[in-house]
Parts: C-alpha cells; sequence; structure tokens
C-alpha cells in the first residue's frame, strides 16, 4: 500500500495519466511496480523483448535510436512524470529504441499483461488514455517535422523557447553535454557549438558555459519559425 501512494503523485504528474481521477489512478498504482536504475545503465535495448513500459518518477533518460555507422539520434530526454515505450503495450513488439538512464532514476514499471488487462475491464480509462496517445504522437510528429526541414540554428532556436517559457526567467541551465544535446537536435557537436557562436554575435541569446540567458526572445522565435 505504501508503494502505491508513493507511485500515484507521479502518475499524476504525468501527460499520459494526468487527467484520470483519484480511483483510476489507484487502479493503475495497484498493478505497477517500482524499480531503481543507476546512471548509465541501459535499461533495454532495441530489439529486447518488451515486457511493459515505464513512467519515470524521478531522475532523466535518454530513449534514443542508434544508426548503423553508430551515430546517436536522442528521440527524447524523459523527466519526472514521462512516460515512454508506451507503444509496446499495444503492439507486442520489441522495444523500437534504446533507453538508459542519464541519472540515477526510480521508475515506475506497468507490466503489459496486466495493464491490457485492467483496460479490458476498464473501459472508460482506454478512452481517456487516448488524449495522453494524442499528445506523444504530436511531439513525434513535430520531432520530425524539425529534423526535417530546420537548420541546426532554427532546431537550437526552437529548443530554447521550450526550455526558457514566455512565463519564466529568460536563463536557463542545460542539463545536457554537448554531445547529448547535439544528439537531440540530430547534429553533431561542433555544428552545435557553431550555431551557438552565430546566435552569441547577433546577440540574441548569451552563454556562460552551461548558462544560457535569452537576450531577444522576438528574434530567437523569428529564426526558429524560419
Amino acid at each position: 500500500m505504501g508503494q502505491e501512494r508513493d507511485i500515484e503523485p507521479c502518475l499524476r504528474q504525468s501527460l499520459m495519466f494526468g487527467e484520470l481521477s483519484t480511483a483510476q489512478l489507484a487502479q493503475l498504482a495497484a498493478i505497477a511496480e517500482l524499480q531503481v536504475w543507476q546512471r548509465q545503465h541501459i535499461i533495454f535495448r532495441k530489439g529486447d523483448l518488451a515486457p511493459g513500459f515505464f513512467v519515470v518518477k524521478t531522475g532523466r533518460v535518454k530513449v534514443f535510436n542508434l544508426s548503423t555507422a553508430g551515430k546517436e539520434q536522442i528521440l527524447h530526454i524523459c523527466e519526472a512524470g514521462d512516460s515512454f515505450a508506451e507503444v509496446t503495450a499495444f503492439d507486442h513488439q520489441p522495444y523500437p529504441a534504446f533507453a538508459q538512464a542519464l541519472d540515477d532514476v526510480e521508475l515506475v514499471f506497468f507490466p503489459r499483461s496486466a495493464f491490457l488487462g485492467l483496460l479490458h475491464r476498464e473501459p472508460a480509462l482506454a478512452v481517456h488514455l487516448l488524449a495522453g496517445f494524442a499528445k506523444r504522437l504530436r511531439h513525434l510528429v513535430s520531432l520530425v517535422e524539425t529534423l526535417s526541414f530546420k537548420q541546426v540554428p532554427q532546431r537550437l532556436a526552437a529548443y530554447l523557447l521550450q526550455l526558457v517559457p514566455r512565463d519564466r526567467s529568460d536563463t536557463v541551465t542545460l542539463n545536457l553535454t554537448k554531445t547529448e544535446l547535439a544528439a537531440l537536435l540530430g547534429t553533431i557537436p561542433a555544428t552545435l557549438s557553431r550555431a551557438f557562436y552565430e546566435l552569441s554575435l547577433q546577440g540574441i541569446i548569451s552563454v556562460n558555459g552551461a548558462e544560457i540567458t535569452i537576450c531577444d526572445r522576438q528574434q530567437l522565435q523569428r529564426i526558429s519559425e524560419e
């Protein structure tokens, strides 16, 4: 019972489960398992059998793929409340990507068989979850669009605007290495450094180590939309 009380607040802040009632969250927490993974540990590899999916309770998880040449493309950096590998709960296929703990992490794991059993018993729960899946699909469509049609400075501008919403401070501290951020934006560290330099040279941002300050939000917005 104590574990379920620990899990419910995590599910409440999740995009996938945040709209559910207290009773529905309790049902989900009852079938979930808490897992702890150490920093840099590979949680699963592409092609591994998929017994279920995850929600991040604490820490960060990197979901990524590798090209045949070994180049990494980060699909998502999952933080507290984010879910990943959800598709495997429904298509009975292996994991389609890799997942690695960037920090020491706590994960809420949902076994596929128990999760599907709950949905069969509670169809109203399944309907509510469709909204969460729609949000994840929109994110992936946006990622494909960004990588296909935008140059690196545009991708970087859009990423920085995501980190610093209009109603918050204009300064943020990056919590990814340059290599990780480059992989997330679909480029290489050297090209990413040039993009930072170009935006700094134009006076749009100010860079102090990992601390980034947006000096001209309007111009950064314009670049992100080009």
